[in-house]
């Protein structure tokens, strides 16, 4: 399996607010702790071991582009 780089996600504007409205009345910390479960939530269900080293090394070169 390769990772799919286009867009996927059905109805992306509601699935971003229910994203955000899941982090409402949370803390910082407590917010960043949820997004760290709920990835690796995601990546035990893709479980492909490539597929999950290239979505890490895009998010970091992503990360480290945008940084600049």
């Amino acid at each position: 399996m390769a990772l799919n780089r286009q867009p996927n996600i059905a109805e992306q504007d509601l699935f971003y607010a229910e994203l955000i409205n899941s982090q409402r009345e949370m803390t910082d910390d407590q917010a960043d702790m949820m997004l760290s479960k709920l990835v690796l939530i995601l990546c035990n269900h893709i479980g492909d071991r490539a597929v999950l080293s290239e979505a890490i090394a895009l998010a970091r070169d992503n990360t480290l582009v945008s940084a600049k």
